[in-house]
């Protein structure tokens, strides 16, 4: 276990549509605002500089909260953590610029911290067993990754979306169902009003004639899957019965995402012969995967999920991820700019370094 920074930290929060700001000191959180920027629901996604231009409008304000709720001035601020990347890239731009413009007026250090990273931190906030080892399983709006961590900072891919997230997925059969945005936890909430698997959808990449050595073993690919579903609603919409299968659809459509992430991640807890499992990112707040996972889970095994506060973007794992970082003499300069591609640090792929 690294040994947390004993200073304030502040931990930014741009990459998408959330504007968020943290103080941790230590492993303690002192204070945490997330405001959640809910214009885009009319678009039924997130419009880029839409987002940029609310980031803009009110980082000051959100910062201002979490050092007031954390009884902190500026002055008292050790450390600036700022998600650098991956994210829409206008998004980016606003946090790394004013964590670069505060940390250089103050003269603090700065680190520029891997948005996907800082998601496996999350639930170490809450409860502090969820650390390595343990394999990974990174679910959001832009990415489905599943990892095997055997300690922090070191981290081997062992699958990743070949096309779609997960999150994307359920944004976009939302969307087609007629449901409000973000589409997740509205599918989440239909699919709980109905029983069985009506539709039955397939299950991409999923085949029991697979084995390690097989590419898609350990892929994911939710493409093929989402237009399953077009093409059931569509069928649904043509005989007039979309209204009264729409719940059945969400369930079905849900039961085959849970089903590919649930099996996906057990070949990798059976090939590491871990039985700890951590889940983070906004699909980690699904009650259906979460539910799923800690059933199949060996009866020795253990399942770390963040609470939905913490699944979704903020603050405060930046703000841990920064720390961990800085712990390990890692600091950015004033030339750090935000990537929307940003490299996963410490990740191997194929055995060797991304």
């Amino acid at each position: 276990m690294w040994t947390p920074f004993g200073g304030a930290v502040l931990g930014i929060e741009t990459s998408c549509d959330e504007t968020s700001a943290a103080v941790l000191v230590g492993h303690e959180l002192k204070g945490h605002v997330i405001l959640s920027q809910d214009e885009h629901k009319v678009f039924a996604g997130v419009v880029p500089e839409l987002a940029a231009r609310a980031h803009l409008r009110v980082l000051d304000r959100v910062v201002r909260a979490a050092l007031d709720e954390a009884e902190l001035r500026p002055h008292d601020v050790d450390l600036y953590g700022v998600t650098a990347g991956p994210g829409l890239i206008g998004a980016l731009l606003v946090g790394v610029a004013w964590a670069k413009a505060a940390a250089w007026a103050a003269g603090r250090p700065l680190v520029g911290v891997h948005h996907m990273e800082a998601h496996l931190f999350a639930a170490s906030l809450e409860d502090p067993e969820a650390v390595p080892p343990f394999v990974a399983l990174l679910v959001s709006g832009g990415h489905t990754m599943l990892l095997w961590v055997p300690e922090w900072g070191r981290y081997e891919l062992l699958g990743e979306t070949r096309d779609d997230a997960a999150g994307e997925a359920f944004d976009k059969v939302g969307r087609l169902l007629g449901l409000d945005y973000p589409g997740g936890p509205e599918i989440e909430r239909a699919a709980r009003s109905t029983e069985g698997d009506p539709h039955r959808f397939p299950r991409p990449m999923l085949h029991r004639t697979q084995g390690p050595d097989d590419p898609d073993y350990y892929a994911f690919s939710f493409s093929g899957l989402k237009t399953a579903v077009r093409n059931r609603v569509e069928q649904l919409e043509a005989e007039g019965r979309l209204g009264a299968e729409r719940a059945a659809v969400a369930r079905s459509f849900q039961l085959a995402v849970v089903e590919v992430l649930v099996e996906k991640t057990l070949r990798a807890v059976a090939a590491k012969d871990c039985p700890r499992v951590l889940i983070g990112g906004g699909v980690a707040a699904s009650r259906a995967l979460r539910a799923a996972l800690a059933r199949r889970l060996r009866p020795d095994g253990r399942l770390f999920h963040p609470s939905p506060r913490m699944a979704t973007d903020n603050g405060a794992m930046i703000a841990c991820t920064a720390a961990f970082r800085y712990s390990r003499g890692e600091t950015a300069s004033l030339d750090l700019t935000a990537r929307a591609d940003m490299p996963f640090p410490g990740l191997l792929r194929n055995g060797t370094r991304s």
